[in-house]
């Protein structure tokens, strides 16, 4: 199988605008684009000899090894003029399937995300810690990759970044920026964040904060004079919050609360939508903010007041996620249907949507 096998498969995916492509042994490639799965019926089904191939052209040898040995790979890799993409290569009955995510082949401006403008006020905060928050897929690591691109295009900052796996390779233009890959040049986010700290960091971003040795160490990070970027998994803004403090034992949460009460200066949960015009997928952006009253409420282990925190927050920029797809759904850029299909509270949505249109 040649080179160019693989390069048209991608390229084919790449102008579908295909979030996704999945290749399984016995069936033909199939691709995500805007949210919804496709076969590419002009393509063959797939042997598990060509999809090993594939593979084989994507990884190093020690890769491969890992693979065989492990039965389990994260990988990514890059086309030029092609593809970016990160994969993941797995085994299901007895043969390989790979899922990869093709990336952007630049990177996206915080404008061309479509994200609000206080994205770009927090990206130069000096210190503090600033939390990506939403479901597998909603494009967190991509709005971390504009927060920091917006940091070395406006700011000198020194920034180090611990990722698993790399997805968007920085060129430093006014900041000096080092990524650091978990597995290939540190063992661990903890232990990376353990070490960062006498690297002589402005701003650190932590792809993913998964347990409680990695979040203290943020959190100590942001505590010490850091600005640090992150992510979580969690359905909402406020819930992002508990999440955090969950993952610690009872006997620590007060002392947790107490540090994130301190640095915390924003929650961003995240939901992609369809666009009504076709073009790809929008985003709406709940907006959690570090106030006074947030923090105080956070410090009191009233987590349960921050919703309400967040209705009521307008006037300081914060936003609920049905207050954002209120908004898109007035600019005609969403449709109230799938609006209503990503809200936490339709009734609430349908409601706001009313009040203004005077229904």
């Amino acid at each position: 199988m040649s080179a160019g096998e693989l390069a048209e498969l991608l390229g084919l995916a790449a102008q579908r605008s295909a979030s996704d492509l999945h290749l399984v042994a016995g069936q033909r490639p199939v691709v995500r684009v805007h949210g919804a799965l496709t076969t590419l019926e002009e393509w063959p089904e797939l042997e598990a000899e060509r999809l090993l191939a594939y593979l084989a052209q994507m990884t190093t040898p020690a890769e491969q090894q890992e693979f065989t040995g492990g039965r389990e790979l994260d990988f990514r890799f890059q086309l030029p003029g092609v593809a970016f993409l990160r994969g993941n290569a797995a085994w299901q009955q007895g043969a390989p399937y790979l899922t990869l995510r093709l990336l952007p082949t630049r990177l996206l401006t915080l404008a061309e995300l479509e994200l609000p403008p206080i994205c770009a006020d927090l990206a130069l905060r000096p210190r503090g810690l600033i939390v990506i928050a939403g479901p597998a897929n909603s494009g967190k690591s991509t709005t971390l990759a504009a927060m920091v691109e917006h940091i070395n295009s406006q700011a000198a900052r020194r920034i180090v970044t611990v990722e698993d796996p790399i997805e968007y390779v920085f060129t430093s233009r006014r900041s000096l920026i080092v990524q650091r890959e978990v597995g290939r040049d540190t063992a661990s986010f903890a232990r990376a964040l353990r070490a960062v700290l006498r690297q002589d960091p402005d701003v650190l971003l932590v792809g993913e904060m998964r347990d409680a040795e990695t979040m203290a160490a943020a959190l100590t990070a942001a505590e010490t004079g850091h600005l640090v970027l992150t992510t979580v998994h969690a359905p909402s803004a406020p819930q992002a919050v508990d999440r955090i403090l969950d993952v610690f034992p009872p006997h620590q949460q007060a002392q947790v609360r107490s540090q994130l009460a301190a640095v915390l200066e924003a929650v961003l949960y995240q939901a992609l939508l369809p666009r009504c015009d076709g073009r790809g997928r929008t985003v709406a952006v709940e907006v959690l903010l570090g106030t006074t009253p947030v923090r105080a409420l956070i410090r009191e282990a009233k987590g349960h007041q921050l919703p309400n925190a967040l209705f009521t927050g307008a006037a300081e920029g914060m936003c609920t996620l049905n207050q954002a797809l209120a908004a898109l759904c007035r600019r005609g850029v969403v449709a109230p249907d799938r609006a209503a299909a990503a809200s936490p509270a339709p009734g609430e949505l349908e409601r706001l949507l009313g009040a203004r249109t005077g229904v």
